[in-house]
């Protein structure tokens, strides 16, 4: 798996704590430093963490799925990029501005864990894909770690506006690396 694989794998499990970002972004007139890196952090850290472990997992199970491996990623990045598609075309557009303590540590570590669970699944596919996991998950947390500071700012300045474009676009991407892999896999091997 490439370099470019990885950034798109990782821009799309972004997308999750981007739209986050942006609501969190909603409740502040004025965000401060820390109001744009604790979300930042949080979900930088678990998106990195969480494919270590899916990658960890994956790699202890390997021998026994091996011949079937492609399909695994396939449905996988496929199951999760139909989701932030579904999500993106959701009837649920009306949005709350969020309480005044929407950054406490416990709502942060529970946020970070719901918008990793993708990035999760995405490490099992970074180990059947041979994929090196350290730079895999330290450029996810990266590039997660700089959209949903920005994401912040963007939610306090146009609101909600971007949420469904950054849910298509992740899932759209997500579904066509597994369709990449897929092909890859059996059509073109």
């Amino acid at each position: 798996m490439g370099l470019t694989e990885i950034i798109l794998i990782a821009l799309g499990l972004s997308m999750d704590a981007f739209a986050v970002s942006v609501t969190l972004g909603l409740s502040s007139d004025a965000p401060k430093l820390k109001e744009f890196f604790t979300p930042a952090v949080f979900f930088g850290a678990f998106q990195a963490l969480m494919p270590a472990l899916g990658y960890a997992a994956a790699r202890y199970l390997a021998d026994g799925i091996r011949g079937f491996d492609h399909w695994i990623a396939f449905v996988l990045l496929c199951f999760i990029g139909g989701k932030g598609i579904k999500d993106s075309f959701s009837t649920e557009k009306e949005w709350r501005k969020p309480e005044t303590n929407s950054r406490g540590l416990m709502k942060m570590f529970v946020l970070a864990v719901a918008t990793s669970i993708d990035a999760l699944a995405a490490g099992i596919t970074f180990a059947f894909l041979g994929a090196d996991i350290f730079r895999a998950a330290a450029l996810t947390g990266a590039i997660t770690f700089a959209v949903a500071a920005c994401g912040v700012k963007i939610g306090n300045i146009f609101g909600t506006k971007f949420k469904t474009g950054a849910e298509l676009a992740g899932g759209t991407i997500l579904v066509s690396l597994g369709v990449k892999i897929l092909l890859e896999h059996t059509i073109f091997s």
